[in-house]
């Protein structure tokens, strides 16, 4: 908007001032000439009745010059000068063919030797069967022309400027309320819902959109809290069935050595699905305690080495019997490093690593703990696995609710529920963290997380009391 203002700003002068440009110098430039043209016609006229007469040439013509340099031609061979400033060759030849050869007044515009602009004017004599030449000089119109020109140019320029301005300043107005609807779009995507347009009711043209806005927030709010009650009343309301399959399941694999083959095969099957089933509701149940804004994180100070060693025997034993447990390994610069996180959401962070490495990716081949890249003494936690790797297109969508990749539907994959890294990344979240996949040195998946941290020696009170403060943006 400001460069059209400015170019029309710019069009709009340099039309109006060729206008009163041209129409000035045509009309001044005009005005001189018919003036210029009546005085040689008088001068012309003088100088006939006075060579008539019978007084000399150069006399006569002398009388003359002091108003503007005058030439006779007589009979086509004398020229007579009344200035010595001046010969014939001061005439164009063109006007001296016009004047002389066809016998026809005539005048014409033209820069002369030394620069200025003159007008000369040739009238026929028939008094000495010649041309009577005078040429005036104009220099003070054309001054005059060139500092209109240069106003106009100087006026231009400032128009165009101040068009720039007003662009600038329009389209800050006109914009600034859309920007405010921009930045409240950009809140509600990062979720938070609560964010509204104030009214605009002295705006006309922007208090439908306000309102729009406001009621496509509200609903929306509206039908995921709907969703949200739904998700964790129907949770809640499969607990207690659950606990219940749950008991009878463990006296029934009390009992189990008394079933046949089949029966203990069946009883098998029926406890993985169980258990499959409890998981499941206990992840909807942590990621709808999330999603109301519920969800306590209840902080402590830790040694990260320490920390991902425990989380990974305690998360080994939840693995399918064999699963060799991956090695853990502690880059020495993370020494003097302290995180403070929940250890229990920190333990469900890796057990959910672990157990999706061991279900998709031919399970875990190395945990890593090493130092971020910022300057916030951030830690990484990498798990890598012997997987396929993930394509670039699934590395962010692993993280999203339910949605399971194409190594899901493989023969032999697993049975996810497409909640475990939804879940990672709700736990790391609350932690200030971070968290991305991408493909590991020597194949497969890595998943790292990133908390960050402090220097040991930070004073306990010290400690922020909220969230930490996250470690910057994924890669």
């Amino acid at each position: 908007m400001t460069v059209t203002f400015a170019l029309g700003a710019f069009v709009l002068s340099v039309a109006m001032a060729g206008i009163s440009f041209f129409t000035t110098r045509h009309f001044l430039v005009s005005d001189r000439e018919h003036t210029a043209v009546h005085e040689a016609f008088l001068n012309a006229t003088y100088v006939s009745q006075h060579v008539a007469a019978g007084t000399t040439v150069l006399q006569t013509l002398a009388t003359v010059t002091p108003h503007a340099p005058s030439l006779l031609e007589e009979r086509g061979t004398a020229w007579y000068s009344g200035s010595n400033r001046i010969t014939q060759d001061s005439i164009p030849t063109s006007l001296r063919s016009m004047v002389i050869t066809h016998g026809t007044a005539a005048s014409q515009t033209y820069v002369s030797g030394d620069g200025h602009v003159s007008i000369a004017v040739g009238w026929p004599v028939k008094s000495v069967h010649g041309a009577y030449f005078e040429i005036f000089d104009i220099e003070d119109l054309a001054h005059t022309l060139r500092v209109l020109e240069l106003a106009l140019f100087g006026a231009g320029a400032v128009t165009t400027v101040l068009g720039a301005v007003l662009g600038r300043w329009a389209s800050g107005r006109s914009l600034r309320p859309l920007a405010g609807v921009s930045r409240a779009a950009v809140a509600v995507a990062g979720g938070e819902l609560g964010t509204r347009l104030v009214s605009t009711a002295g705006d006309p043209d922007l208090a439908g959109l306000t309102s729009s806005f406001n009621r496509m927030v509200d609903q929306l709010q509206e039908r995921i809290e709907r969703e949200a009650r739904f998700t964790s009343d129907v949770s809640h309301e499969l607990r207690s069935p659950l606990t219940t399959l749950g008991a009878s399941l463990e006296v029934l694999e009390a009992q189990s050595g008394s079933l046949s083959p089949s029966g203990r095969r069946a009883l098998e099957l029926l406890s993985a699905d169980v258990r499959r089933f409890q998981r499941m509701v206990g992840d909807l149940l942590e990621i709808s305690r999330s999603d109301s804004g519920s969800a306590e994180v209840s902080l402590e100070e830790v040694d990260p080495g320490e920390l991902v060693r425990r989380a990974v025997a305690a998360a080994h034993r939840s693995l399918p019997a064999g699963t060799p447990p991956p090695p853990v390994e502690v880059d020495p610069r993370v020494r003097g490093t302290h995180l403070w996180v929940d250890k229990r959401r920190f333990e469900r962070v890796i057990s959910n690593l672990l157990e999706n490495a061991s279900l998709y990716g031919g399970g875990a081949t190395a945990v890593r703990v090493s130092p971020g890249d910022d300057a916030r003494r951030c830690v990484r936690v990498s798990v890598e696995d012997a997987g396929p790797g993930l394509p670039p297109a699934e590395r962010t969508r692993v993280f999203e609710r339910f949605y399971r990749g194409h190594a899901a539907f493989r023969r032999g994959a697993g049975t996810g529920t497409g909640l475990g890294l939804a879940l990672v990344a709700e736990h790391v979240r609350l932690h200030g963290g971070r968290v991305w996949a991408e493909e590991a040195d020597g194949g497969g998946a890595r998943f790292t997380v990133e908390l960050p941290g402090r220097a040991a020696t930070v004073l306990d009170d010290e400690v922020p009391e909220d969230e930490p403060p996250g470690c910057g943006v994924a890669p």
